[in-house]
Parts: structure tokens; sequence; C-alpha cells
């Protein structure tokens, strides 16, 4: 498909500290990056404030801009902060108290009680209403039209603004919980009401209420942000069609999104994990560890064999969501991280954070506290004078004095503790990185690093050398790189059926099943005017050997159920299952237990992705950094002024608009064809 002759089209990524903002040019081709400071009480405020900065900077009019592809994390804000309205849970009689069991199994084995996050709705808002369903969705108990109107006038008289509704068995049979939210629409007037067969269609009582209940919390928040934006969109003459990011690394139109918010919960990280996945092509690397570090968190996603990890069910503060996303470990280690010492006398680092207001320390906004983008800036890493490009002067004088305050109770002086924040902040890393491998059986050794986000630069070699990592890659607009993965990304809807049989006797149920599925992609495409040649439908089957408890999802390469079809899929079942366990067990039966559809509607795709470098103070000569203990000279340069080859050897700062990048001794660094920075170790 052509682009008009000229179309401006913006992917935004908000986080905690920064908006990043990349803009693709159809006139000319290029691709701009762009980075304003966030508003946390209102994201669209800095949204609409960077959009129109980005306008004057690079000559485009707000009005040009067609599409904007919105990476947020409104809804994982509000359940991190526990900033939700009041809500209520409707479920079979008899599991009122299924949200208050939850799970038993223990997060710390060590720990002398359990600390579980205390549930979204109290005890007396989960109400039961007469009706029960069989596992094979046959009617045990017809449902009481009676006791939901009795349930519903309780409600009415707690104020809720949401409630949840999930019953027992509805991901067999949707038709009481259709019922259900037809009589709550008329009786609850206003009240958001989301159905389990809705949004998550699948087997596990728990796991299927804990998503649903936190959609319903969440349609008020994301409707009312819709709202604003809106408004400040007409206000800004931004006529652009909007779509959402969600979890799963595609976007959805603003009706979806406003249906089903807890599709959002993963919304900016997914897009790093988007971006991770197309370097990997380009570069041809097939295995990647993709490490976002911004103001706040730390992000980890894993591509390997160029693909990226999907899961069927993750978590939010320990809150499980059962929904398809990007596999992806976040801990709270950002540059704006804070250093502290605990009751032991140790130092520890966040997972508090300063965030964007007051900031560090060296911002100069009335932060005190120790960070780690202090902590760098006391070892030489950064430029007090050309940080973000010149446009913010760091403050050095009350970065010591921050790192002289944490230092006193260690008995360490300033630059001692600014290296052991540093050292510390490297080893939490790693560790972090080390699950995300370990777990699926991987080896560090056999992966490339791909470090971006504004804080990332300054610690990935580090970092890579802890866990025996041989190559580092700093693509272009690190430190913008999620929004740089949102620009490409397309209309990605995920769809289910549970279907719990033996594998070799499901031929029909499963085409019968894929043929509901694949109707109702059409449907959401339909809504989102996706073209018939623009869509594409990729399926996967959850599979188990029978007595097992858990499934692992196996791609599939058509939908097709013949014999020879199955065959293929227990094929597949029994190689995943030797991977990720290193055994598998072909005597024994193979259940399927869910059918699952991804649909993709393609979007409008530039005819190329040029690059536009942001611009940068020159940066050449040298400067003093601290390295373990030593104060030693570093080549300073820009990003452009590295070599392709001989490898400029470490120490050095490359230091680019928006981020630094550290390459230590030992290491040496060179520019690849693509624009990327490669870095390795000397040999």
């Amino acid at each position: 498909m052509q682009l008009p002759s000229r179309e401006i089209r913006v992917a935004v990524d908000i986080g905690g500290t920064f908006t990043d903002l990349e803009i693709f040019d159809s006139a000319t081709q290029a691709v701009h990056q762009h980075k304003s400071p966030s508003t946390p009480a209102d994201p669209s405020i800095g949204l609409l404030r960077g959009l129109r900065d980005a306008a004057a900077r690079f000559g485009f009019a707000v009005e040009e801009v067609r599409l904007l592809l919105h990476g947020t994390t409104i809804a994982t804000n509000a359940v991190l902060e526990r900033k939700l309205p009041r809500g209520a849970v409707l479920t079979t009689a008899g599991f009122e108290d299924l949200l208050q069991i939850g799970r038993h199994g223990r997060r710390d084995i060590y720990a002398l009680t359990a600390d579980p996050p205390p549930p979204l709705v109290p005890r007396n808002l989960c109400l039961g209403v007469t009706e029960r369903l069989r596992a094979d969705g046959s009617v045990a108990i017809p449902l009481d039209e009676a006791s939901l109107r009795v349930a519903a006038s309780r409600l009415r008289e707690a104020g809720v603004q949401a409630v949840a509704v999930c019953l027992l068995h509805a991901y067999a049979n949707p038709a009481h919980e259709r019922r259900v939210g037809a009589l709550l629409a008329e009786l609850l007037p206003g009240v958001a009401v989301s159905l389990s067969a809705d949004i998550s269609p699948e087997l596990r009582e728990y796991e299927r209420l804990s998503t649903t209940v936190l959609n319903a919390l969440l349609v008020p928040i994301v409707a009312g942000y819709m709202r604003r934006l809106e408004a400040s969109a007409a206000a800004a003459a931004l006529t652009a069609r909007l779509y959402l990011v969600q979890s799963n690394g595609g976007v959805s139109g603003t009706a979806k999104a406003g249906r089903e918010p807890a599709r959002l919960l993963l919304s900016g990280p997914s897009g790093g994990a988007a971006a991770a996945r197309r370097l990997s092509a380009t570069l041809g690397l097939p295995n990647l560890v993709a490490i976002d570090m911004g103001g706040t968190s730390f992000d980890v996603s894993v591509v390997h064999g160029g693909q990226i990890a999907m899961v069927t069910e993750g978590e939010v503060d320990g809150l499980p969501v059962r929904l398809p996303m990007v596999e992806m470990r976040t801990i709270g280690a950002g540059g704006g991280s804070i250093a502290w010492v605990d009751a032991g006398g140790r130092l520890r680092i966040g997972p508090h954070s300063a965030g964007a207001d007051p900031g560090p320390a060296c911002y100069g906004r009335g932060g005190t506290a120790l960070t780690v983008t202090d902590a760098n800036l006391l070892l030489g890493r950064l430029d007090a004078a050309n940080f973000l490009g010149g446009a913010m002067r760091l403050d050095l004088a009350a970065a010591a004095a921050a790192a002289a305050r944490l230092a006193a109770p260690l008995g360490l002086g300033a630059e001692a503790a600014a290296e052991g924040v540093i050292a510390i902040t490297n080893a939490t890393l790693a560790g972090a990185i080390r699950l995300s491998l370990f777990e699926k059986g991987l080896d560090p050794a056999d992966f490339a690093l791909l470090s971006f986000g504004g804080a990332g630069g300054v610690h990935a070699c580090e970092v890579a050398a802890e866990l025996g990592i041989g190559r580092v890659v700093f693509p272009p607009h690190a430190s913008t790189l999620s929004a740089w993965g949102i620009l490409w990304s397309d209309i990605t809807h995920d769809l289910s059926a549970t279907q719990i049989m033996a594998l070799a006797d499901a031929g029909p149920a499963l085409a019968e099943a894929a043929a509901r599925l694949a109707a109702e992609a059409a449907a959401l495409l339909d809504e989102d005017g996706v073209a018939p040649a623009q869509r594409r439908l990729e399926w996967s089957a959850d599979c188990r050997y029978a007595g097992q408890a858990f499934e692992l999802s196996v791609p599939l390469a058509a939908a097709d159920f013949s014999a020879i079809g199955l065959a293929t899929v227990a094929e597949g079942f029994h190689a995943l299952h030797r991977q990720r366990f290193a055994h598998d067990d072909r005597g024994v039966p193979v259940e399927i237990v869910s059918l699952r559809l991804t649909a993709r509607g393609l979007l409008p795709r530039p005819e190329g992705e040029a690059v536009e470098p942001a611009a940068a103070p020159a940066a050449a000569g040298s400067r003093a950094l601290l390295i373990e203990g030593t104060m030693r000279p570093a080549a300073i340069l820009s990003r452009g002024a590295v070599p392709a080859a001989p490898a400029l050897p470490g120490p050095a700062v490359i230091e680019e608009a928006y981020t630094s990048t550290y390459i230590p001794p030992g290491w040496a660094v060179a520019a690849h064809p693509s624009g990327a920075l490669i870095a390795e170790p000397i040999r």
C-alpha cells in the first residue's frame, strides 16, 4: 500500500520520567526522535507538548499527523498505585471467596509468613448469583435472574463504578454471563461491566477472575484518559487516527482498548521487544537479550531464534493476568532509582525512584537522594553540560552532596559510594537477565546484548561482562527505541477457545472452534477498517501431557486439524517439551487445552526507514573518569565519529543527544553498516 505524498506517523512511549516520540515523515522517508519530560498527573499533556515541540523542530504541522501509535503506562500505574475505582465481583453462588483465596503457592519460600497482594475488591462486594454450569458447558442450575436483581440492588447502594462477572465454567458456555451482562446494563446504567467470557475465556477460575477484575476496574481509568486525550488533541488540531499499544506488541483501536484495557498493562515495554525482533533480523543476530533501562525501570525481553518469547499469562504487581503478552521481566532499577542504606547497613538500590519530579539530585529540582544517574555523573560517564543534548545542565555539586550523605553511614567517601552504587546496580541488572535466560534453559554466551533506553548505555558492557556475553549492540535511537518499535506495529487481536480433550480425538471440535475464532477475528478487523488483503491469521495450540497441570503453546503453520495435522501438532509439542524441560514422553497421550488465534491487520508500511540522527553537541577530546578508584583519561566522541575499523578501545564515552554509552577498559566499539554500534571484548 502506498502512503500519501506527505504523511506523518508518530509513535509515543510515555514513561515515568520521559515521553519518547519517534516520527516518520513519508515525504523524506526520515525517522526522527524527540524526548520531552513526562507529566504524570495527566500524561496527555506531555504527549501533546512533545508533539508540538517535535513539529516545530522537524518542520511539519500537527495537522499532518495521520497515524498516532500510543504506548501508555496509564493502566499499569493505576494498578501499581492502587488508584482504582470502587468495584465489585459477581460470580457463581458459593464461590464468592475466590478472589480472597487466590493461589496457595509461596512466592518466597524463606519468608516466615505469606504476604499476598491485597485483593482489588473487598469481600463484602463479591456477591454470588444462583446458577451453575458443568465443565463441559451444560447447565446444572439455570440462571436465577431474581438473585441477580438482588445483587444488583446491593451494588447500586454501594455506589460501585465497575463490575467483574466471572461465572463458573463460562469459558465453555458464555450464555449465563451474556445474560448477566445484558441485565446489568439495564439495572446499573453507567457502570462498567466486564465479562470473563469476553476478556479471558479460559480455564483456571482464579486467574480468569483476576484478569476480569483488572479489566473492569481499568475501564473507567482508561476511558477518562481517552476523553482527556481526545479533548487535548482537538484543541491542538490533531485529527490523527489513534491506536493504543497492547501487551502483545501490537496495537488496537480505541474501541477495543476501551472495552478491554487489561490488554494495555505492558503497553510501553512491549514496543522495545518489537524493536528487538526487528533489529534481530536486520543485524543477523537471531539471539538477543533486549534490555530497556529508563529513568524508573529495567525491562528484559528475549529474542531466541529470531522470535520474541510470548506467554499466555503474566502478572502485574503479583496479580495474575491471563492474556497473551510479551514475556518480560521488569525490576525497579532505572537512572532515577534511589540508593539507600537498609537497617542492616547494606547499600541498596531502588525499587523506588526519584521519577521526573523532583528527579535525581543533579537535576536541580529539589531532589536530595543519590540516584543511579547521580552516581554515573560523579564517575564521569555523563557530561553535566551536554545532558539531553545540552537542553538540561546537571548539577555536579548537588550529586556530590547526595553521595556524601549516603556515604556517611557506610564509612565511605562520596566517590567510593558512587562506585558502589554502580556495582550493585550492574549486579542487579545481570541477575534479572540471568533469570530470564536460565529459566528457559538458555546460555547467556549464546546471546548478544541489545542495550537501549536513556540509561542503559552506561551499564551495558559491564553487565555483559558479568554474564559472559561477548557482544553488545547499541542501536540508533537507543534512548527512544521502544517508541521506534511501536512505529512499525500492526493491529493485533488475540482470541482463544478452551477445548480440553485428547489431541488425537479433537479434530472436529478444533475445526469448529477455528471457524468461530476466524469469524470473531474478521469482525474485529472490520471494526478497525482493515482490508481483507492486509489481514494475517496465526494459529497456535496449548498442549500438555495427560496428567500435567500446565501447558505449552505450540505454533501451528496452519489451522489443519486432519489426522496428519494433529500428528504434526503432537510432534511440535514433544520437541518443545524437550527443549524446555530436557525430556519428553511420547508414550503419554497429548491433550489439547486451548486453541489460539492471533489476527493481524497490517498497517501501511513506509518504503524506507532512514534514521535521522538527533543533533548533539560536538563531542571530542578526553575527560577523566573514575574507574576502580583511579582517575583515568577516556576518549569522548560523538556517535558519528565512531570508526567502522579499527575498533575504538575503551575507556571511552560516546555522547548523543539523549543518551551516553560507556566503553570500559578491555572492550572496543565499532560502527556497523546498519547504524548500530557494536562493542566486544578485546581478545
